[in-house]
């Protein structure tokens, strides 16, 4: 009797335990970052991705060493935030023109707010301009299409 009340306990601790808001996120999270990988498109990171791709900053804290081959565009944005949501066409319309010569990425400053500590995000939008060599430079708030690109073609293409 005993046996079977355990083995019946344990059995609801692994279905609640599959029903966790935390495994219910990871599945959305996971289903955004597939969508939005497609070319030509944002990309979405994680603390874990950031780390590969743009700095690992846990391995060289005092040092900005930029992982990614071509410079990048991060856009830290919530999904709450107005003023995000009106440059989120820019960054679409910014994957897709700069393809190949540019990665966009996307910082959800909610999921990932160890990420948004560490350059000290305190207003949104804050893009980061990242170049292949050298520093990288933030911008706090909103600005123009036209604004984006001359930075993107003077400071990070160098044209």
């Amino acid at each position: 009797m005993i046996k079977k009340s355990l083995t019946l306990f344990a059995s609801i601790l692994l279905i609640f335990a599959g029903c966790s808001s935390t495994t219910g996120k990871q599945s959305v999270e996971n289903e955004k970052i597939t969508v939005e990988n497609e070319a030509g498109k944002p990309i979405h990171l994680t603390y874990d991705m950031f780390l590969e791709k743009v700095w690992n900053f846990e391995q060289n804290p005092q040092n900005w060493k930029f992982e990614g081959e071509i410079p990048a565009v991060i856009d830290f944005y919530a999904d709450w935030c107005q003023p995000c949501k009106r440059i989120a066409p820019i960054m679409e319309k910014l994957a897709k023109d700069y393809e190949g010569r540019l990665n966009v990425y996307k910082i959800d400053v909610d999921d990932e707010q160890k990420l948004a500590a560490v350059f000290r995000v305190q207003s949104i939008p804050a893009v980061l301009f990242t170049p292949v060599d050298g520093q990288p430079m933030m911008q706090a708030g909103a600005l123009t299409e036209e604004m984006y690109v001359k930075i993107i073609e003077e400071q990070l293409l160098k044209k």
